[in-house]
């Protein structure tokens, strides 16, 4: 038999490790047994996957875009959720703020997440330009309070807000999932509406290197995207990492990703 795959992730909040213990459970009775190793930041989980330390990497978008380049697209992306294929930015104002579009944001005060996070900084700056806008025209202030984790904690996203509410900035760019949770009622209720949603493009792939070969990570996803919402020792699982169903990953999603990561020049590592 096989030695556990053994794949990594970032430890972005607690339930992090129920959440890949849940995984190692289940794993355990397929033929592709897993281990986790957990990391501080996605530098370094790519960093180990690239040297082989890890046979998987639970990578965001942007550490998929930094892996391409640091391998020359050596790698391959095996599997993401069916959430991940579906991401978008919103811009958000304070209710009867009166904004229309991204064309209103001239002359106006729009703050940004961390400057890791694709949804919340890299991308939103991408869409400004695709609108004529650059950052003359908008006065942008940026909160880097979770960087390193390419803002998975969703703590840069709910200072953005916060700042907004205070009056520091008159938009915020945040994520879908921040923007549901409001729309719920969950975060805020009320208090913000949304005057732009970018198009939809790709978030979190499962990421493997040529050292792993194709039938090994072939049968593993197949275990992966066995997986059932219906089945009652599955869904927890599925619950807490926020899918119904793992599905194949959709790569021209990060397409604009590409292109932001180029255009600003966005390094490595911080």
């Amino acid at each position: 038999m096989n030695a556990p795959l053994t794949i990594g992730s970032v430890a972005y909040s607690p339930n992090v490790v129920p959440i890949w213990e849940g995984m190692r459970d289940y794993f355990a009775e397929t033929s592709t047994p897993i281990d986790f190793l957990l990391f501080s930041n996605y530098a370094s989980l790519v960093d180990a996957l690239i040297a082989g330390t890890i046979d998987l990497a639970w990578n965001t978008n942007l550490a998929w875009v930094r892996t391409v380049a640091q391998t020359d697209g050596a790698c391959r992306a095996l599997a993401s959720r069916d959430t991940d294929l579906v991401f978008q930015t919103v811009f958000v104002a304070r209710t009867g703020s009166g904004f229309t579009g991204l064309a209103s944001l001239r002359g106006r005060r729009l703050v940004l997440g961390s400057r890791d996070s694709a949804q919340a900084a890299i991308l939103p700056l991408h869409f400004l330009r695709e609108a004529g806008l650059n950052e003359t025209d908008v006065d942008i202030t940026r909160i880097n309070s979770d960087v390193g984790k390419h803002g998975d904690t969703g703590r840069s996203e709910l200072d953005a807000l916060r700042a907004v509410l205070d009056d520091r900035a008159d938009a915020a760019a945040i994520g879908i999932n921040t923007w549901q949770a409001i729309g719920r009622g969950e975060l805020l209720p009320g208090a913000f509406e949304s005057f732009w949603a970018s198009p939809e493009y790709s978030h979190c792939t499962f990421t493997a290197m040529p050292a792993l070969s194709i039938d090994r990570s072939d049968k593993w996803t197949a275990n992966l995207i066995a997986m059932d919402w219906e089945n009652p020792q599955h869904r927890p699982i599925l619950e807490m990492e926020g899918l119904r169903a793992w599905v194949p990953p959709k790569l021209d999603g990060y397409a604009a990703l590409i292109e932001a990561v180029r255009e600003q020049k966005v390094p490595d590592r911080w």
